[in-house]
């Protein structure tokens, strides 16, 4: 686990001041640099020691098999594991033949900062060689936002005492050995070798490599090329074989004198493309790169990022640590999504190999959300990628006997590569969750050509699934049987609330867009018959609830199962996946994350103010949040129903979840969604940010620590600013010219926004929420209190 504050508080840096290398794979992810295409893990510049070496390309994996003891029909054969392919990022040094390793000679001073604003990592080192000579080293390194295939390095060496011989050696590097995996069903499969050398080229200042996967037949091409400025004596040469490319670089320095090294790698990979093609591609990305230059590229870097920040900053006044968390978060969701055009966003992004490199239904929940209101083409390309992988939901549920599309548990290309298992095969509500995200991107952009493109066909698909799923019972309720919602510990039951009325918004809003484009929804089969058949499943949703207690259970029977024995559950038995049978997880109330919970967020339109505060009660003293998902959703239910420094607490839990290692796997990759949360824990849950219609609805309330939230957020063309202070909340408009404005609502009240002068409205007091809702022994979050300033 890192050390708590282990990074010094700052509000636009993550700062290591010291090598720490018991959590240097922990260091690794969250120093990841990556565009959302190419992914680069915080490793030293010289390679080793590292804690997991990894460089990734979005979509690049490997097929193995899913073995069963016992087949049976309709189960997945086939997984996919995403590939560390070709690491460009190795620079080594050897100081008079004395390879420059931390774990030798002295390490004088070491120093890595992660730059929010200009979208680099830089290092400084001083070290002394076991021989008594000291060098500097000081190198930045950047995956460019503008130049999708690039990434670039500056590498800088200096004597500090006496002359010395330099031999910086630069190299590419296929088929890196990996660390074993462990029994965490949550780490990925290690896959030995997985490339298979194609072709290897030479030339004056760098060289190239290209593989291809043994069972995908997936082919991938890198390359690198370099500036080298120094004495006027040097000598440079490069040399390549089938898994290594290395371009060497030799000097004699004077104290006084520097030797700097311009790194440039691109990539390109594809299914089909010809290696003559890659190798253009890649050539050309060089060149693109090169004509830049490095000052180039870090001003490129600079502007993309003035520019997203300009519209997704959030300000904190009176806690800065999650100041610095709540960037460092925006900084990741941004890299996850900005460039994967066409392909998904992984849960650990491109940050390191969990989950297999998968994609789950986390992106659309909680990620997109985000993006929505920040950086909606990130949305509008993250879903066309789900809309490519349409025709295989499509199979998957023809294989399950069902009508319309069901899109995979878990994913890389878009096929199903979950192995059976109950918590996941039967979570059909990624379905409806694929849907709202469709539904909210369309209603704040107000893109109609994307809703008749894209946006139709997936509603549509996925409302047929619902219908096809669910059935009408002797009383004419609608009911959804044997599916699992998002709490993994309940799985294959009847009526989980969440998933119920996520199809139920999927279901109206597939009739809604099939009326509003007729032509098209013609041509997708959609007559007014299938149309009113949906609308009748949707008025018809059994939504159960449990008259006696006044709560409604996650599922059909939830508040009669056994409850568990929190008490006698002792720490180091969490995750509770992890220590006890799944057998006993589903037949008690025990709740991994949020399920019941997120459905009073996301269709909070469905529950009544007294509603959401029993349920929430109810549902604290059985969550123990297994996992990361689920602190940011009680944050903004915490916050709605008044316990506002509960949901504080919780913000701190779900900004916090990397940079302190909370959940202890950050060394497999950042947990995109959970810092996606700390966002909708802030803006959702002290903002109040609601869409449920066609308006914006905010109700802020901050807790006592916090003086002030300041937030942006993109609505069809309009940057709306919102201030919200402990009495009063002022939204203002930043663009749209003069008379630009819109409505939205603020504690209820419908009220008018222009850019004429900014609008500012008193924060109603709170009415008094009752005692503070308890957890389990031994899980409730941290306090949020004043010995966490820094």
């Amino acid at each position: 686990m890192i050390r708590e504050r282990a990074y010094p508080v700052e509000p636009w840096h993550v700062r290591e001041t010291r090598l720490d290398l018991d959590v240097l794979a922990q260091a690794e992810s969250v120093f990841a640099l990556s565009n959302g295409h190419i992914g680069l893990r915080g490793n030293l510049d010289e390679g080793e020691p590292h804690g997991l070496p990894g460089t990734y390309l979005n979509s690049f994996y490997e097929l193995r098999p899913l073995p069963y003891a016992e087949a049976g029909y309709g189960f997945p054969e086939s997984g996919q594991t995403i590939v560390n392919v070709t690491n460009g990022k190795p620079i080594r040094l050897l100081v008079d033949d004395e390879p420059f390793d931390v774990r030798y000679g002295d390490l004088l001073n070491h120093e890595r900062v992660l730059d929010l604003r200009a979208g680099t990592l830089h290092r400084a080192v001083e070290w002394r060689s076991p021989a008594g000579d000291t060098v500097r080293i000081r190198s930045t390194r950047l995956v460019s936002f503008s130049q999708r295939s690039v990434a670039a390095i500056s590498y800088e060496v200096e004597p500090v005492d006496t002359p010395l011989r330099l031999i910086v050696q630069s190299e590419l590097v296929a088929n890196e050995q990996l660390p074993a995996q462990s029994r965490d069903p949550r780490v990925a499969a290690v896959l030995e070798s997985p490339l298979q050398g194609e072709e290897r080229l030479v030339h004056s200042d760098g060289g190239l490599l290209i593989h291809r996967t043994k069972a995908s037949g997936l082919r991938v091409a890198a390359s690198m090329s370099h500036e080298v400025y120094g004495p006027e004596r040097k000598l440079v040469g490069t040399e390549a074989y089938e898994d290594w490319a290395r371009t060497t670089v030799t000097c004699v320095l004077r104290p006084g004198e520097k030797l700097r090294i311009v790194k440039y790698v691109a990539y390109g990979w594809s299914s089909r493309r010809s290696r003559p093609a890659l190798r253009d591609q890649v050539a050309a990305a060089i060149a693109g790169a090169r004509f830049s230059g490095w000052d180039g590229m870090c001003a490129e870097q600079r502007a993309y990022l003035d520019e997203f920040w300009d519209a997704s900053d959030v300000r904190v006044e009176g806690d800065p640590e999650v100041q610095q968390a709540v960037r460092f978060g925006l900084y990741h969701v941004l890299q996850a999504g900005a460039r994967a055009e066409l392909r998904p966003i992984a849960a650990k992004g491109l940050t390191g190999p969990g989950y297999d490199g998968h994609a789950f239904w986390d992106t659309e929940q909680f990620v997109l959300p985000v993006l929505t209101y920040t950086l909606p083409s990130a949305v509008a390309s993250a879903l066309r990628w789900r809309h490519s992988t349409l025709h295989l939901a499509q199979e998957r549920a023809r294989t399950l006997g069902l009508r319309g599309a069901a899109f995979p548990w878990r994913t890389i290309r878009g096929q199903e590569t979950s192995a059976y298992w109950p918590a996941g095969t039967a979570a059909f509500h990624i379905a409806a969750d694929i849907a709202d995200a469709v539904r909210r991107y369309v209603q704040a952009t107000g893109d109609e050509q994307f809703e008749r493109e894209v946006g139709l066909e997936l509603l549509v698909e996925t409302a047929r699934l619902w219908r096809s799923i669910g059935h009408h019972d002797r009383h004419g309720r609608f009911h959804l049987d044997g599916v699992t919602g998002p709490d993994e510990y309940t799985s294959v039951k009847s009526d989980n609330v969440y998933t119920n009325l996520m199809a139920q918004r999927n279901l109206l809003a597939a009739a809604e867009a099939a009326t509003r484009h007729g032509e098209e929804a013609w041509r997708l089969g959609v007559d007014d018959e299938e149309t009113a058949a949906w609308r009748d499943a949707a008025n018809d949703m059994h939504i159960p609830y449990d008259q006696e207690l006044g709560v409604h259970p996650q599922v059909e029977g939830f508040t009669r199962f056994q409850e568990w024995d929190f008490a006698d559950t002792p720490p180091e038995q969490y995750p509770l996946l992890l220590n006890y049978p799944y057998f006993d997880l589903y037949r008690k109330q025990v709740v991994k994350q949020a399920d019941l919970v997120l459905a009073m967020h996301w269709r909070g339109d469905a529950f009544t103010d007294a509603e959401k505060a029993a349920n929430f009660a109810y549902y604290e003293r059985r969550t123990v949040r297994d996992s990361s998902l689920s602190a940011c959703t009680q944050a903004v239910l915490a916050a709605e129903v008044g316990h506002l420094e509960l949901a504080h607490d919780y913000l701190g839990e779900a900004a916090l979840m990397d940079l302190h290692d909370l959940n202890q796997n950050t060394r497999d990759g950042v947990h995109v969604a959970s810092l996606a949360g700390a966002w909708i824990a802030l803006v959702a849950g002290f903002g109040g940010l609601r869409d449920h219609t066609g308006t914006l609805a905010f109700a802020p309330r901050l807790p006592s620590r916090l003086e002030r939230l300041e937030f942006s957020l993109m609505w069809r063309g309009l940057h709306l600013r919102v201030d919200v202070r402990q009495r009063e909340t002022t939204y203002s408009l930043r663009n749209g010219g003069a008379g630009a404005g819109m409505e939205l609502r603020h504690h209820g009240d419908l009220v008018r926004v222009t850019s004429d002068e900014p609008l500012t409205l008193p924060v109603p007091p709170a009415h008094p929420p009752g005692p503070r809702p308890e957890q389990p022994a031994g899980r409730a979050p941290v306090r949020r209190t004043a010995e966490h300033e820094p």
